[in-house]
């Protein structure tokens, strides 16, 4: 049965404790499962990650096309207090059609998914057209520098192209199947200082309060209209995250004040241009600062095409729910293979209980996410 595959391979996968940047051992366990399927696996390890890129059928160097690839993450955040957890875990349980473990949802029950269905599917067609890809890192969770990332600057210094890909992140919101993320937004820190001139608070006179000065230029950019957003994405946000000032006494006016802040934007508004319109507030208002930005993610959008509106008909087919368009929530691993990919879909199952206590995701999903997967690799492989 593929439901108990999956099942069997989620559990082993929960087993290995696998917190960024460690693979606790699951990128052997599914290595040797693939290789026995007649994958040709490669590791591109880089720094302290480990990676996976698998193929069938085997290719060291360019693979065939079309290349249709699933994607995903072995690596998991840490469980936070055990005592708190219902159960250990770094083991599996299954109560109530629950599968309970670290990474369940995120993502061990979609990687256990993706190996089921390709196992499966190169079973029944050995001589297959095309290349059925498995790209798998530890480090998601982390820093994401030497993971996913690094397995893209390969593929690009060899030429590789992929045609289609899926990255199996948790993104059902009620109902497993009711969203597909065919894009996401981009994100922008940016570490400003806004500096003064430390006094004794009695005489202000004789200083400058940075956070007094400051207060007008971060009420405009909190109010500021960045863009509307079109038919794809929201509108960009801008949202500040920290803010620290003072030398911790009540008769102090500091010298400084730092603070970090994020938008998440979409192509509506390009970076460049929210910096540009950043500076023009804080110099409008006339402040002595220092501001540091760090680009981590680029937006991406695949339309409706080929992909999309395959693996939507193919949800439907399997689940009776009709899947929602999304670019909505944080950054993932798209951010990297968007690059390599000219068509790219995140989907998987709920994400309620994703970086919680008692994380979970649904036994009988486990078995239709891997024939989703299946079918639609092999959909595009025909």
């Amino acid at each position: 049965m593929p439901g108990h595959a999956t099942l069997d391979l989620a559990r082993q996968l929960i087993a290995c404790r696998s917190l960024t940047p460690d693979d606790g051992g699951s990128l052997a366990l599914i290595t040797d499962r693939l290789s026995r399927a007649g994958f040709g696996c490669e590791r591109i390890d880089r720094g302290a990650v480990r990676n996976l890129w698998a193929t069938h059928p085997s290719s060291a160097g360019k693979p065939r096309s079309p290349v249709v690839c699933l994607a995903g993450h072995v690596d998991v955040v840490p469980p936070g207090p055990v005592d708190r957890w219902t159960s250990d875990p770094f083991t599996a349980v299954e109560r109530d059609g629950q599968l309970f473990g670290r990474g369940a949802a995120d993502m061990k029950g979609s990687v256990a998914a993706m190996v089921t269905a390709v196992e499966r599917l190169v079973a029944a067609q050995p001589d297959h057209a095309g290349t059925v890809a498995l790209l798998l890192t530890s480090d998601e969770e982390g820093d994401a520098v030497d993971g996913t990332a690094a397995v893209v600057d390969a593929l690009r210094s060899r030429g590789v192209v992929i045609d289609a890909c899926i990255l199996g992140e948790p993104t059902s919101e009620v109902r497993f199947g009711d969203t597909i993320k065919h894009g996401r937004r981009g994100s922008l820190n940016g570490t400003l200082r806004i500096l003064g001139t430390q006094c004794h608070i009695a005489y202000p006179e004789r200083g400058r309060n940075p956070i007094n000065t400051a207060l007008a230029a971060l009420a405009e950019l909190v109010a500021t209209e960045w863009d509307r957003g079109d038919e794809h994405f929201p509108p960009t946000s801008f949202q500040i995250s920290n803010i620290q000032a003072g030398v911790g006494a009540s008769n102090v006016i500091p010298d400084a004040m730092d603070l970090s802040f994020n938008f998440r934007f979409s192509p509506l508004s390009p970076h460049a241009v929210l910096e540009a319109r950043v500076h023009q507030v804080l110099e409008r208002h006339g402040l002595t600062y220092q501001l540091a930005w760090t680009l981590s993610a680029m937006p991406f959008i695949t339309p409706r095409g080929w992909l999309v509106d395959r693996l939507a008909s193919i949800v439907e087919a399997e689940t009776g729910v009709t899947p929602a368009l999304s670019t909505g929530g944080g950054t993932s691993d798209g951010r990297f293979l968007a690059a390599v990919a000219r068509q790219l879909v995140e989907f998987g199952p709920l994400n309620a209980t994703i970086h919680k206590l008692d994380e979970c995701v649904s036994v009988s999903d486990l078995d239709r996410l891997a024939r989703i997967f299946e079918r639609v690799v092999a959909n595009g492989l025909a």
